[in-house]
């Protein structure tokens, strides 16, 4: 059930982001949820995407891309939802290497990614304690 990520390793200069992102879009994919994570050499581009063998395609002649597997989480939009997540995922022992937040079509909600230790598990117990997990295809359709 976890959703596919992908990552892109990019040179730390001016253009870079904007022609990665550019060969995206002429490919015809949707990037869904973005993040960048800088260093003062390279960049890590962290994409959720309509199409991620596209985006492969697109992005392999340009650099290093790896597929991760991913946790994303519907939660209502409102004080204490993240807190919530957290504290469930800390009180399994369940370690939280990055988290980035995106937005959908349905108002009144919130959607974040998860980069965990152990991605089964942790939908497991999300789920078990009512907290909606998402795969591939609930990215398309809450993110029309």
């Amino acid at each position: 059930m976890a959703i596919t990520q992908l990552s892109a390793f990019l040179e730390n200069v001016p253009g870079t982001l904007i022609d990665a992102v550019s060969a995206i879009t002429e490919a015809g994919v949707n990037i869904r949820a973005l993040s960048v994570a800088d260093t003062k050499d390279f960049g890590i581009l962290r994409v959720i995407v309509s199409d991620t063998e596209k985006t492969k395609a697109a992005l392999s002649d340009k650099t290093i891309v790896r597929e991760t597997d991913v946790i994303a989480v519907k939660m209502n939009d409102e004080a204490g939802a993240l807190y919530k997540i957290l504290k469930t995922l800390e009180n399994a022992d369940i370690n939280v290497e990055y988290v980035y937040a995106f937005t959908g079509s349905v108002e009144g909600n919130a959607y974040v990614v998860f980069r965990v230790d152990d991605v089964e598990q942790a939908e497991e117990l999300l789920n078990k304690n009512g907290i909606h997990t998402l795969n591939n295809e609930d990215i398309s359709e809450y993110l029309k």
